[in-house]
């Protein structure tokens, strides 16, 4: 019986990779643009980390997070996001010290034990963006904005929903009367919103229950309770967002699933998942990093983008959308003495930088031609007996299909040269 992968948990092949390396490329070039630096934190955390952020009251630490006893007897967790741990590194070591502001990536494997969907598997990868020291308006909509700009330019559609979840001054009075609201539908709500009522009233608002949902629909607005300042800065948020030419619907009951949330939250949505709508999502919590055990009103907002959602979206939307060739130059070598005198030279054109794919076994020219269809190979250099003889190669265009005798003699490097030479001039 042979084994296979856990429930939930995904191998990307081949073919795949190629889409995930392009969806990594694009962002990591935009958020370069932005200014941003990678930082690398590690996969197990201490569970009271996500606890104390993410909240206990929240569907990611009551039931969805994978937690072990480690042989210290310490509650270890695998990362259910990106968030927290990124600020737990910017608190231990000392980050603050470079602001006024930081902007942080991370990008990896994420763990919640859900049920599997299309879009939602166990093992997931996000790529995760912070910024710290810096509380402007403008910032949430430069921030939505590149969010937006990723999308498009990996030639996505989306449509972007934003809220206001308001700050420590006004979100009590909107609790009180969200509670109010829900005293009188016990009866209609499930057991979960139930017990959060009480507990963490807005998670009731994120319940994934379509019928609950419908009890919500005249439930009070978090936008009804602002105070001044959360109201000018929502107001700003939009008018900035319109200043990028960034199109927005509010959504007055969009409350995200962590707790950690403040002000500003926004969802990048799609119809061509099903229940798995949101491929991005994100907002302010400038309380975190004092929560954690770090510096006092130091403000904070990012987001993350879901890679799995977005590779299914990139398959359904646009499938050419990764054209770029794999490979530069296909060595089809047509037999022993070909093979040998090739193999130094494909050796010295990696070296060159070139992106060279070779058959080291000297296979039949229809057979070498199929694997350089594979390899999506700009060109195929033919070597054989008879080119041998002539002291040439073909070089065969593969998207032209025209073809042009090198010459061989001389030195693997003269050879080498030529060759580059060649290809340059002829690109696209």
């Amino acid at each position: 019986m042979t084994i296979q992968a856990l429930k939930g948990f995904k191998d990307i092949l081949p073919d795949e990779a190629r889409l995930w390396q392009h969806i990594e490329a694009t962002a990591r070039d935009i958020l370069h643009r932005f200014g941003f630096t990678e930082i690398r934190v590690p996969i197990l955390e201490k569970t009271e980390l996500f606890a104390r952020s993410i909240g206990e009251a929240t569907d990611i630490v009551e039931k969805e997070m994978y937690s072990f006893t480690d042989r210290n007897g310490d509650s270890i967790s695998m990362r259910p996001e990106g968030t927290a741990p990124v600020l737990r590194a910017f608190i231990e070591h000392g980050l603050q010290t470079r602001l006024p502001v930081q902007r942080l990536y991370t990008l990896g494997p994420m763990f919640r034990h859900e049920r599997p969907q299309k879009g939602r598997l166990r093992q997931f990868h996000q790529l995760s963006i912070e910024v710290l020291g810096l509380d402007h308006p403008r910032l949430d909509a430069e921030l939505i904005a590149m969010a937006w700009l990723i999308l498009e330019e990996l030639g996505l559609s989306t449509s972007l929903q934003i809220n206001s979840l308001g700050c420590q001054a006004c979100r009590p009075a909107y609790k009180a009367a969200l509670v109010d609201f829900l005293s009188s539908r016990q009866d209609l709500i499930c057991e979960d919103c139930q017990r959060r009522s009480q507990s963490n009233p807005l998670r009731v608002l994120d319940c994934k229950s379509s019928h609950c949902q419908e009890q919500y629909e005249t439930a009070p607005a978090i936008l009804d309770h602002l105070c001044p300042d959360c109201a000018g800065h929502f107001s700003q948020t939009k008018t900035s967002l319109e200043l990028l030419a960034v199109p927005y619907a509010v959504n007055p009951f969009m409350v995200r699933g962590l707790d950690y949330y403040t002000r500003t939250t926004f969802e990048l949505i799609t119809d061509a998942l099903g229940a798995q709508s949101a491929v991005g999502a994100g907002g302010r919590y400038d309380g975190l990093v004092a929560q954690l055990g770090g510096a006092k009103n130091m403000p904070g907002i990012g987001f993350a983008l879901g890679l799995e959602r977005l590779v299914l979206l990139l398959g359904q939307q646009n499938a050419d959308a990764c054209p770029e060739t794999t490979t530069d130059l296909f060595v089809a070598a047509l037999g022993e003495e070909a093979t040998v005198k090739a193999f130094p030279l494909v050796h010295l054109l990696r070296r060159q930088g070139l992106r060279v794919a070779m058959d080291l076994e000297g296979k039949s020219l229809k057979s070498q031609m199929k694997q350089a269809d594979r390899a999506c190979a700009r060109f195929v250099l033919i070597l054989g007996a008879e080119e041998l003889a002539r002291g040439e190669a073909v070089l065969r265009d593969m998207t032209s299909k025209e073809q042009q005798t090198l010459p061989l003699a001389g030195e693997p490097e003269a050879v080498c040269a030529r060759l580059i030479e060649t290809i340059t001039t002829k690109e696209p």
